[in-house]
């Protein structure tokens, strides 16, 4: 088994990447988004079925029997040496609804395979953002147990000296002791988000995708909240879905109601036939004949299945249009709240910048006052611990934001165009 692990582990990769590189690996190789695309293909196959009654096709074959009196038919036709028939529809109104219905369905496969990209591109920039993060506090955890050992040796020395009490040592150490405990877990959660980014990216269950933070994409918000509405309800795949489905679904409801028309079938058919028992029954025999003509066929009594499907069609169709207005007022009431939630989250990394740049001003002062004989180490290293923590709030306030904007760019329909 362990021979098993340590295999696996050789074959294993860690791709170090930026944000636009993830992304762009993920609208390649990601197996969703590949899935969508197959789905879309078989929509398009689904138009050529469609269109195969207005398709010529040649059938070639034999009628050749032994016959014996009259030279009865088989299947329809004389016997023969050889037959070849040929049939195509001309007018079949209800058939050309299908292809239209055929055509739209594959309009909406294409909307689904842009969701499908949106929706990974999305969920590959968060988790990049989300790896990215724990990376961050990883690293501000190795700072923090630093730190906090300097203060545990600071306060073991003012005990020795009998400046401070025992049971101060034994806070320090455990405050080293809880900030190592969390150092393993962020480094367990790291190593967990990036297989998962990895997967998301189409690599391999051993591989691992480490984020590098550099210059990352971005486009520009949107000026108002009215713009950020119109943006999204203009680009919402959902609505454009609905909308196609509908379409779709009116074609098939035209389809029901052409069932009454005519329709007109091109038809063409050619035998040589044996002079075999023709002479005996027949007064003029010729060897060759032809046949091309029209089939017209005139519903009298199509029953009762079209009409109902035809209603069906209808309340399906009504009911869609109930539902197009409501995930329009939903996408618009989303798409205020997305912008509203990037205000408040720069608002909020804003505050926790300054209060960063505050404790930072504190630490310059205490350093000062150290070499003065005015402050001591121990107080120093206090404000250093307090800076690490204002850092991790600042990395959280600067996470929340990105994501934000990355559901705004979402719901606005420019996150691919953002982040390629």
């Amino acid at each position: 088994m362990l021979f098993l692990i340590l295999l696996s582990s050789l074959h294993a990769e860690v791709h170090s990447l930026t944000l636009r590189e993830a992304v762009t690996l993920s609208l390649k190789q990601n197996p969703d988004i590949l899935a969508a695309r197959i789905e879309q293909q078989k929509s398009e196959f689904a138009i050529r079925v469609a269109k195969d009654p207005f398709v010529p096709k040649i059938f070639a074959g034999s009628g050749l029997a032994y016959s014996t009196g009259y030279p009865m038919s088989i299947d329809g036709s004389a016997p023969a040496i050889i037959q070849a028939k040929t049939i195509m529809s001309i007018y079949n109104p209800a058939q050309r609804f299908l292809i239209a219905q055929a055509k739209e369905n594959a309009r909406t496969m294409a909307i689904d395979e842009t969701t499908k990209r949106e929706d990974t591109t999305y969920r590959t920039a968060a988790l990049f953002l989300d790896v990215l993060r724990l990376g961050q506090d990883r690293d501000v955890a190795r700072r923090q147990i630093d730190s906090f050992g300097k203060v545990a040796e600071t306060v073991r020395l003012r005990v020795e000296e009998g400046k401070q009490l025992e049971i101060d040592s034994e806070i320090a150490n455990f405050h080293t002791a809880r900030a190592k405990q969390r150092l393993e877990a962020l480094e367990s959660d790291t190593d967990y988000g990036e297989a998962t980014l990895a997967l998301v990216l189409g690599f391999g269950p051993s591989d691992r995708v480490r984020p590098i933070d550099g210059d990352r994409p971005s486009a520009a918000d949107p000026e108002s909240e009215e713009a950020a509405v119109e943006g999204a309800l203009a680009n919402s795949k959902e609505v454009q879905r609905l909308v196609s489905q509908m379409q779709a679904k009116g074609f098939e409801l035209r389809s029901y109601k052409s069932s009454r028309l005519p329709t007109f079938d091109l038809v063409a058919q050619y035998s040589l036939l044996a002079q075999h028992n023709y002479e005996d029954f027949f007064r003029r025999f010729q060897r060759n004949n032809g046949q091309l003509g029209l089939s017209i066929q005139l519903p009298l009594l199509t029953g009762s299945a079209s009409g109902g499907q035809a209603f069906r069609a209808e309340a399906e169709i009504a009911q869609m249009r109930l539902q197009v207005q409501s995930t329009r007022d939903r996408v618009a009431v989303e798409a205020r709240k997305g912008f509203q939630d990037v205000k408040r989250a720069q608002s909020a990394r804003e505050i926790a910048k300054m209060d960063l740049d505050l404790t930072r001003k504190q630490i310059s002062i205490a350093l000062s006052q150290m070499e003065e004989g005015r402050a001591s180490l121990r107080q120093v290293e206090d404000l250093r611990v307090a800076e690490i923590e204002k850092w991790t709030a600042f990395y959280d306030a600067q996470n929340v934001l990105e994501k934000a904007k990355l559901a705004l760019l979402r719901q606005t329909g420019s996150i691919v165009a953002a982040l390629q």
